[in-house]
């Protein structure tokens, strides 16, 4: 089963908490225990020095046996203990308890003895305890009179007494410890809902969304935090896929104009030829505007599949050195009978006769030839271009202007636009619209760049190139 990322992140989240609070708890109740025993030893050292000076008048005889039994026996009470005393043999001579009075006499210290002579208390905690038949705890302290062992004072306590007061502390603890545990999991609950999952929520319904189609979708998150980043660059992805897709859609619309157009016009010659409406000593006319056509939307889909080549990355460049001043005067002698048709006034000032560059010759003459043809068809009859290398560091710029109307600053920026053409009014016979497109994905791909700019009296294409 598919687990959901605020269920693992409440697991995860509830578990680290618990493992927390457990070894907090359990540390807590270690240490309190530790220093509740602390605190016992201290108390147990304390009444003994009181203790130790009565035992110490009873053995000079200043005390009378009956008073030494009355003192531990209140002793005992107090501190909720059996107490027994030993001489420096470890004999007993006085119980706390009745239940005692019969190890008066026996000697129940043997392997102590040495370490007490030393003035070392000693502590235990037994598991069986023969006096009370349950853990123990025992507490052995020396009695010195004038630097002289006289004995010792022997106190047994249960363990379960002395932790009994410990017990309402761990219930405290470990209650404490599940309420910050339960309310700490609906906190992580509420604030992850919050904070992490309905903002996720919404990005994923956006994005079904936007994946069937509705492209026009945004979310809306008003976070400053890398979920809003996240909300913020998922907008922007947006509005690129709707860009892409209205690119798209246009693309096709203008495709299927460009290539309507010809086919319109071929069909209509050929049915008029077939169809007899074309008088015969007329069909020789009409059927090279069709072969016009044909060229034309051969030309189209030339293009488009370079076009597609480039962007797909599958155009591969074969790096050389390129003489750009020969591919000029060739390119500019191939549109010779252009030029003198139009009497075009061409001024080709080249720096040097021969300039190398670093490209590929083909896709180089293939931007040449794009911006001279270019600048011929949108230069009015009679007017002039210039063509100019200049070299400047380790560039190579090589500048193409036309005189005739300057196109504006608003269509400046969209000459690169696949089917955009600055002229509305002018025949979409002149072009297909894809040539600009073609020049700057082909210098992309050499990584150097062109550029457009309106001069006074018509418009100028300068891109760059790498000098050898």
């Amino acid at each position: 089963m598919k687990k959901s990322l605020f269920s693992k992140m409440v697991i995860t989240f509830a578990t680290i908490i618990t493992l927390s609070f457990v070894i907090t708890a359990t540390f807590l109740s270690y240490w309190f225990e530790s220093y509740y025993f602390s605190q016992r030893k201290t108390q147990l050292s304390n009444e003994c020095e009181f203790m130790a000076i009565t035992a110490i008048k009873y053995l000079e005889g200043g005390v009378s046996h009956q008073r030494m039994e009355e003192l531990i026996r209140s002793m005992g009470n107090l501190l909720h203990a059996n107490i027994r005393l030993a001489d420096n043999y470890g004999i007993v001579y006085a119980v706390s308890v009745e239940e005692d009075k019969d190890l008066i006499g026996s000697q129940i210290l043997s392997d102590e003895l040495e370490e007490l002579r030393f003035g070392r208390s000693i502590e235990k905690r037994e598991a069986h305890g023969g006096v009370f038949n349950n853990p123990t705890h025992t507490y052995i302290v020396p009695i010195f009179y004038k630097d002289m062992f006289k004995g010792a004072i022997i106190m047994h306590t249960s363990i379960e007494e002395i932790k009994e007061p410990l017990e309402t502390f761990y219930e405290i603890i470990w209650i404490s410890a599940i309420l910050a545990i339960i309310i700490s999991v609906i906190v992580i609950y509420y604030f992850s809902q919050k904070i992490i999952i309905k903002p996720l929520g919404k990005i994923n319904y956006v994005a079904d969304k936007i994946s069937k189609g509705e492209v026009d979708k945004r979310v809306y998150i008003d976070s400053q935090d890398e979920i809003g980043d996240l909300a913020n660059s998922f907008n922007s992805m947006a509005e690129s896929l709707e860009k892409i897709e209205e690119n798209r859609r246009q693309f096709i619309s203008n495709v299927s104009h460009e290539i309507r157009s010809p086919l319109t016009s071929i069909k209509g010659f050929i049915g008029g030829i077939l169809d007899g409406v074309i008088p015969r000593e007329n069909e020789k006319y009409y059927l090279s505007l069709a072969y016009d056509e044909t060229q034309r939307l051969t030309r189209l889909v030339n293009d488009l599949l370079d076009l597609s080549a480039i962007e797909a990355g599958q155009l591969k460049l074969r790096i050389e050195e390129v003489n750009i001043n020969e591919i000029i005067r060739i390119t500019v002698i191939k549109y010779e009978h252009n030029i003198k048709n139009k009497k075009l006034n061409v001024d080709v000032c080249l720096e040097n006769d021969d300039l190398y560059a670093i490209g590929d010759k083909d896709r180089l003459t293939q931007v040449v030839t794009n911006l001279i043809d270019n600048a011929i068809k949108y230069t009015k009859e009679g007017g002039s271009i210039e063509i100019s290398t200049t070299v400047r560091s380790d560039k190579i710029y090589v500048s193409i202007f036309n005189t005739g109307e300057r196109i504006s600053e608003e269509d400046l920026k969209k000459v690169w636009t696949r089917f955009y053409k600055a002229d509305k009014a002018r025949s979409s016979k002149i072009s297909t619209g894809l040539g600009l497109s073609i020049v700057r994905s082909i210098l992309t791909q050499l990584g150097e760049d062109i550029w457009a700019e309106n001069k006074d009296n018509g418009v100028m294409f300068t891109f760059s190139l790498k000098k050898i």
